[in-house]
């Protein structure tokens, strides 16, 4: 078994094992979570605006975004790792399509979608690992297709909206690995992880960063980038 498929297993596994629970958490799809809601609301607009409504939620955990996606216009589906999620997902939305699959393998073709969503999906990757799933991404996205991705990025946690890429327990621009409440997961520096979109193919469309002032002292980040 490789280190790759190690890690993928054990995150498998930790959501399958907490699928009603992480459900009943973001049931109120992003309701407390203006920011977030406001920039797929705009990602979606944008899609919209290209003509080709496809969209992919990569890691879409139990649909509930797939589902705002749909409402917004898109003809959305999800991907995620984890069958448990799946299963709940084509039971809550069964009137959208859900397949079981890696980030990093998707199957769907190439230059197909008009848009992929990536929310909190990518964080449990590896840093090491993370510019082949953004390739991936690229790869399905069409010219003029959008990605999404949002992450947590290393900041001071003071509710202030300040940041540093220093912060966080990192001793300079590294990626900082802790103790997610499901799986273990990565937080980056904001321009670090806006050169790896640079670094596959995409060009640098927005940039929205909240400071929410948890206790973790992480930074909620949502990067958009257009496939030329």
């Amino acid at each position: 078994m490789t280190e790759r498929t190690k890690h993928q297993d054990e995150t498998r596994a930790a959501y399958d094992g907490v699928v009603e629970l992480y459900a009943s958490l973001f049931a109120d799809r992003l309701e407390t979570q203006p920011f977030a809601r406001n920039m797929i609301a705009t990602f979606a607009e944008l899609v919209r605006g290209t003509g080709n409504l496809r969209t992919a939620d990569v890691g879409c955990g139990p649909g509930h975004l797939t589902a705002m996606l749909h409402e917004l216009g898109l003809d959305a589906f999800g991907i995620d790792l984890s069958p448990g999620m799946v299963a709940h997902a084509r039971r809550a939305h069964p009137e959208l399509r859900f397949e079981e699959a890696r980030m990093e393998a998707l199957p769907v073709e190439d230059g197909a979608l008009g848009g992929v969503l990536a929310h909190y999906s990518m964080i449990h990757t590896p840093p090491e690992e993370l510019p082949a799933v953004l390739a991936e991404q690229v790869r399905v996205l069409a010219p003029g297709g959008l990605l999404l991705v949002s992450f947590f990025g290393l900041g001071t946690g003071t509710g202030t909206g300040s940041w540093s890429p220093l912060a966080a327990g990192g001793d300079g621009p590294e990626p900082v690995r802790f103790d997610h409440k499901v799986t273990p997961a990565w937080s980056w520096p904001v321009d670090r992880f806006a050169g790896l979109l640079t670094g596959a193919g995409l060009v640098d469309q927005a940039r929205l960063v909240n400071d929410p002032g948890s206790e973790r002292g992480y930074l909620d980040v949502h990067l958009l980038g257009r496939r030329p």
